[in-house]
């Protein structure tokens, strides 16, 4: 047989990384890499490690890579995912400055003419903080601004989303909150939401902070408790696909029949999915007792108070998985093989939220013995 091209090698291996064959991409790989390559091959190795949960040697790879190649901004931002995944803070947050100047992320960098806050006290003066990227970095992330309002002395303005404003207005340490889209009020420095763990040395040991640090709107609360009394215990409130727009949706998301198993005549599932994926609920799987919620559901208010009612979330790696754990809620996660970094590694909980449990995908997209996992626990729930 006449041994392949290189060229020919490497469309083997991308042929194979797309079909989830990773043991056969990182073999075409390696041996494509045995005399030199290319950058493009080396992040293709780095994919295919990643992908393999072999986090520590793609560490190793892009360590090499950055320092042969330390203006690459994009290998840069790979190493920081890495590196926060791995649980080293140190290093994968300074790392993560570099999240907006990639080609494609430089359009969403906010413009700011004031100078970054970098940690000091402020006293008397203004600092600005701005949420960026997803609602779930957000209500993640929102628990930080009361510790940097302790450790600046500054008057504290938020600049946020309408949709998750008010759960902002029930925080502590924060002096005046503007809508994002609005022009805020005069400031003396600014930070990005997703910074402040840099400037601030966030450590795993400093999580989870003060718990619960989001709460519900009481109204909606009251609300919903008369909205749900009738219905038998335990309840369990369901989400089973992310915004379809994510870059791992494909692998974070799912249909609502993969969670049949789920179906227990002594439960009462309350659907909170919301998008296009929310019309499954019209037809749950056979023996599932789902109560469709998702019409009802206007806002984070709306699933915020039925989360804080309910007696558990089972939901994929999504906002309302953010907005239970800050709430102080118990929530079922389903993660991918591949989990986002703030997930870590080889832990069934998270030290961001003490209320939320991990439950891993064993292989790469078959959910099965997650689903398996979660149907022997739910058989324990009482009311």
């Amino acid at each position: 047989m006449t041994p392949m091209t290189p060229e020919q090698t490497e469309c083997e291996a991308r042929a194979a990384f797309d079909a989830a064959d990773y043991e056969k991409a990182e073999e075409l790989t390696r041996a494509l890499l045995a005399n030199g390559g290319q950058l493009g091959q080396w992040r293709l190795l780095v994919a295919i490690l990643r992908q393999q949960g072999k986090a520590r040697e793609a560490l190793d790879v892009l360590d090499m890579l950055v320092q042969h190649a330390p203006g690459n901004l994009d290998l840069r931002f790979d190493l920081s995912e890495v590196l926060l995944l791995l649980g080293d803070f140190e290093r994968g947050w300074r790392e993560y400055h570099y999240r907006y100047s990639l080609d494609h992320t430089k359009i969403l960098d906010r413009k700011v003419q004031k100078p970054v806050w970098d940690g000091r006290m402020m006293r008397d003066k203004t600092l600005l903080i701005h949420d960026e990227q997803g609602f779930g970095d957000t209500f993640q992330f929102l628990r930080m601004v009361p510790w940097v309002k302790e450790r600046s002395k500054a008057k504290i303005i938020l600049q946020i989303r309408q949709e998750q404003a008010g759960f902002a207005k029930r925080m502590r340490g924060i002096d005046k909150i503007v809508h994002q889209g609005d022009l805020p009020p005069p400031f003396d420095m600014h930070c990005q939401m997703m910074t402040l763990p840099q400037v601030t040395d966030l450590k795993l040991s400093d999580l989870p902070g003060p718990m619960p640090y989001l709460s519900a709107d009481p109204a909606r609360v009251h609300k919903w408790r008369k909205r749900l009394a009738n219905l038998p215990r335990p309840l369990v409130a369901l989400v089973w696909a992310g915004r379809p727009t994510h870059f791992n949706d494909a692998r974070r998301s799912m249909s609502l029949e993969t969670l049949a198993p789920l179906a227990n005549e002594a439960v009462t599932f309350l659907s909170v999915q919301k998008g296009d994926r929310a019309e499954d609920a019209a037809t749950p799987p056979a023996g599932m007792n789902l109560v469709n919620l998702s019409p009802e559901i206007s806002d984070f208010e709306d699933t915020a108070a039925i989360i804080t009612i309910a007696d558990l979330l089972i939901s994929v790696d999504s906002s309302p998985v953010h907005l239970a754990g800050g709430l102080g809620r118990p929530a079922w996660v389903m993660l991918p093989r591949l989990p986002d970094w703030r997930w870590l590694l080889d832990r069934n909980d998270t030290p961001w939220y003490p209320s939320v449990r991990l439950f891993r995908q064993a292989t790469h997209e078959n959910w099965n013995n997650v689903v398996h996992e979660m149907t022997n626990e739910l058989a324990k729930l009482r009311p």
